[in-house]
């Protein structure tokens, strides 16, 4: 059986895939948006956890992490939330309360990733995506938008297009009034879809299909390349994928939260995640420390796996031979033609 040699690239991508919730914000980034319309954010939270069985007993079911969508939109379509745009939802955004040591972490891990680089002699850059069943306009509006790579969360339409519109010679000036339906919707059981278009490189190049069969060494970021971090146990089909290909998953909670700490204890005594901190990634903070600590790992893989992939390839010149002095010279040796004939 041939052996088969380690990949030679000329460059590698490193990613940090990031839960919003709790993650990267200490509540819900919905927050702001039931403050500007007066909504009581409490009572919508509880009503929205009872519409699942509510449905159910209708025969209806749905997913519990994107039922809140609809409820949002029975909201704007009663009045509570009457008026609300794409463009509001991201001008809320900046409203968003960040977990400590944001937005400023993002950067200065890219940095510290080509920094590692540098030192080690391999060309690697890092990349930030978030990958939330929150609100994908409300994440756009943070100052960490900025500093992402890519933005994968719950979309909304203002205005959809009507039956037979491919039949119509002109369509009616759209003007933006309010979001009516959903465009997209992110559980986390999808979350695990984006992490191969991540992988694969399909939200870098349109022609790679998700589905697409991709061998391992042509991906653009490899699972070992990819750090998840998230809030506990919802995470877990994220956290197994990566664990079960190499790559880390690192819970976090709420500092304050007692409970949550206990999950993500939890989550390490079941071998679910290599790791947990609070959410705080100010540079004293345990967590920014641990993501350093897994980069460089990360970094000094990849650059041993070069140094074992060229010595795989690159044969070593020939050199002059020389004779035994002490050997009796063999004065036809020296005839002949240049090339041996």
């Amino acid at each position: 059986m041939q052996t088969k040699e380690p990949a030679l690239r000329g460059s590698h991508v490193l990613s940090c895939v990031w839960d919003f919730d709790k993650t990267l914000c200490p509540g819900y980034m919905q927050t702001p948006l039931f403050r500007a319309y007066g909504v009581d954010e409490e009572q919508f939270w509880k009503e929205t956890n009872q519409l699942p069985a509510l449905y159910q007993r209708k025969g209806i079911r749905t997913s519990k992490d994107s039922v809140y969508l609809n409820h949002l939109l029975s909201y704007v379509k009663s009045g509570p939330m009457k008026g609300l745009t794409n463009r509001r939802l991201r001008e809320l955004g900046a409203e968003v309360e960040l977990c400590p040591g944001l937005p400023e972490f993002f950067p200065a891990l890219k940095e510290y990733v080509r920094e590692l680089g540098r030192k080690h002699n391999v060309e690697v850059v890092l990349e930030h995506y978030v990958i939330s069943t929150g609100l994908a306009e409300m994440i756009r509006g943070t100052a960490l938008a900025a500093h992402c790579d890519g933005i994968y969360g719950c979309e909304f339409l203002e205005h959809p297009l009507p039956p037979h519109f491919s039949k119509q010679d002109e369509l009616a000036l759209e003007l933006p009034t309010e979001i009516t339906q959903v465009a997209a919707m992110v559980d986390n059981t999808i979350k695990t879809r984006f992490l191969f278009e991540i992988n694969k490189g399909s939200n870098k190049n349109a022609d790679i299909d998700v589905n697409a069969v991709v061998l391992a060494e042509d991906r653009r970021v490899p699972f070992e390349n990819m750090i998840y971090v998230a809030d506990g146990p919802s995470d877990v089909p994220v956290f197994s994928l990566l664990r079960k290909n190499g790559g880390k998953a690192f819970a976090v909670y709420v500092p304050t939260n007692e409970a949550e700490f206990a999950q993500n204890d939890a989550l390490l005594q079941a071998g679910r995640v290599h790791g947990y901190g609070p959410c705080d990634y100010g540079a004293a903070s345990f967590t920014p420390k641990w993501i350093r600590h897994a980069l460089a790992g990360m970094v000094e893989r990849l650059a041993a796996e070069r140094t074992r992939a060229l010595a795989a390839r690159v044969t070593r010149p020939p050199r002059h031979i020389h004779a035994d002095p002490a050997a009796p010279r063999d004065p036809s040796a020296a005839q002949g033609n240049l090339f041996g004939e």
